[in-house]
């Protein structure tokens, strides 16, 4: 069965010159990119991807961490893999959380780090399972930045101003 993952590669990967590297790594899954851009991350988006550690004394940092402020690289790139147990291969080539727990051959274990104020800087995020997931690329990407139609959508009238090229 296809699943969706949503992949991002946080701002430590980018400020280490690690895109190419990670999406190199993640091509060993045969599955698709459906979808990918580059996001500024607002306090809100950080806030509401990671509100399920809202209570852990290191949400702060965490939240600081995901909009670049401790690498000088305010953005992330956030990708859609899509295909067959997407979701279990691109964790399991992520590898553990916790950098200095992942195998040395995983995307972590490669090229994470814990600083020594405690943040793991672990350069890529990956959904942990389909709900998760779900909710995650809802936040992340609107149904128009998917090529694939992944969850079903409702036709909204919205007024909101737009910037445009002068």
């Amino acid at each position: 069965m296809n699943q969706a993952v949503l992949i991002l590669i946080k701002p430590d990967g980018l400020k280490k010159s690690l895109t190419g590297n990670i999406l190199t790594r993640l091509s060993e899954t045969k599955l698709e990119i459906v979808a990918a851009k580059m996001v500024r991350v607002s306090a809100a988006l950080a806030k509401e991807h990671y509100k399920h550690l809202n209570d852990k004394p290191f949400f702060n940092d965490l939240i600081k961490y995901l909009q670049g402020e401790f690498h000088d690289r305010r953005k992330v790139m956030a990708l859609v893999y899509w295909g067959k147990d997407a979701i279990g291969k691109c964790r399991e080539l992520a590898g553990a959380t916790n950098p200095e727990e992942a195998e040395s051959t995983s995307i972590r274990g490669s090229y994470g780090r814990i600083t020594t104020g405690g943040v793991y800087e672990n350069v890529i995020h990956v959904s942990s399972n389909e709900s998760e997931a779900e909710r995650e690329i809802k936040l992340w990407f609107a149904p128009d930045e998917i090529i694939v139609d992944l969850y079903p959508v409702a036709e909204k009238e919205e007024q909101r101003r737009l910037k445009g090229w002068a």
